[in-house]
C-alpha cells in the first residue's frame, strides 16, 4: 500500500511539473515571439516556439538532478508530443493575444 501511492505520488508530481514547464514555456515564448517578430507573418516566431519546446527537455534533466522525481528516461514519444502541443497551445493563444491587442513589449 505504501509503495502504490508513493508511486501514485510520483506520476502526480511529474505530471504536474511538466505541464507547468511546457504551460510556462509556451507563455514565456509568445512574449519573446511578441518581442522580436514584426508580425504574425514574420516566422522568427516559430522559430522562438521551437527553441522553447527544445529546451524544455534538457530543463526536465536538470529538474530531476535537482531531485524532483520526473524520472525523464521513460518518456516515450506520446510524451514528447504532450510537451510540444500543450508548449504550442499556449504559445499560440497568448501571442494571438498580444498580437491582436497590439501590445509592445
Amino acid at each position: 500500500m505504501a509503495t502504490d501511492t508513493a508511486e501514485r505520488r510520483a506520476a502526480h508530481v511529474r505530471g504536474v511539473t511538466v505541464t507547468a514547464v511546457a504551460c510556462l514555456a509556451g507563455v514565456v515564448a509568445a512574449v519573446i515571439s511578441s518581442m522580436v517578430a514584426s508580425g504574425a507573418s514574420d516566422t522568427l516566431g516559430v522559430y522562438v516556439l521551437a527553441a522553447a519546446i527544445i529546451v524544455q527537455f534538457p530543463l526536465l534533466r536538470v529538474l530531476e538532478m535537482a531531485g524532483l522525481e520526473l524520472d525523464i528516461e521513460d518518456f516515450g514519444a506520446k510524451d514528447y508530443l504532450y510537451v510540444a502541443f500543450m508548449t504550442f497551445a499556449l504559445w499560440f493563444v497568448c501571442w494571438a493575444i498580444l498580437l491582436e491587442t497590439g501590445a509592445s513589449l
